[in-house]
């Protein structure tokens, strides 16, 4: 039992490390030795649990999806639409804080290599799901596209945790109501439209 504990934790290390590193150098420049090196590991011990940087990347990317799942499954304060915009909220937060869940976003912009678990596909399919919920209990203006709406939210947030590379703000809870200001209008039926909280509801 101890000996798998302490596996475990060695594998928890590995890609947390791996996350950082993907996340400060890209998939690409990453190597296995900088890897192990950061997470005060051998080679050897890397590679018992990990064949190939593929499978590492795969591995991070789970635990992305996971935190992304966390992320969604929280208890709605609202309706679709409020439930859609507090989650954006806490995804940007977590975005900031989260080393893996930023490098598991990373991972699936990675177009030079087979790439692991899509994390912004998730992101994405949630999206839509709760759009169309939305659309189905009159949250939603008639005339408008779910798939449209979800094209914007998901490029957007996405949009944002690249930016915020270089500048923080981009992933404010200031910077996501001010987008949530000027879409809310253009998606909300004129009654719930005054309900809404653009800045979330936590």
């Amino acid at each position: 039992m101890v000996k798998q504990e302490r596996a475990a934790r060695t594998r928890q290390k590995l890609i947390r490390s791996a996350a950082e590193v993907f996340d400060r150098e890209g998939y690409a420049l990453a190597s296995l030795t900088t890897i192990s090196a950061r997470a005060g590991v051998s080679n050897g011990a890397l590679h018992f649990h990990f064949a190939s940087k593929t499978a590492l990347a795969q591995a991070v990317a789970d635990a992305a999806a996971l935190r992304l799942r966390d992320i969604v499954a929280q208890p709605p304060a609202g309706g679709s639409l409020q439930n859609l915009v507090d989650t954006t909220h806490q995804l940007a937060r977590q975005l900031r804080a989260d080393v893996v869940l930023r490098a598991g976003f990373e991972l699936g912009r990675d177009a030079g290599r087979e790439r692991p678990t899509d994390v912004c596909g998730h992101w994405q399919d949630w999206v839509e799901h709760l759009l169309e919920r939305a659309a189905g209990t009159g949250e939603l203006r008639t005339d408008v596209s779910t798939l449209a709406v979800a094209t914007a939210v998901v490029a957007t947030t996405a949009g944002f945790e690249v930016l915020a590379r270089r500048d923080g703000d981009w992933l404010s809870r200031q910077t996501i109501a001010r987008f949530w200001e000027l879409l809310l209008p253009t998606l909300a039926t004129r009654e719930l439209l005054p309900a809404l909280k653009p800045h979330g509801t936590h």
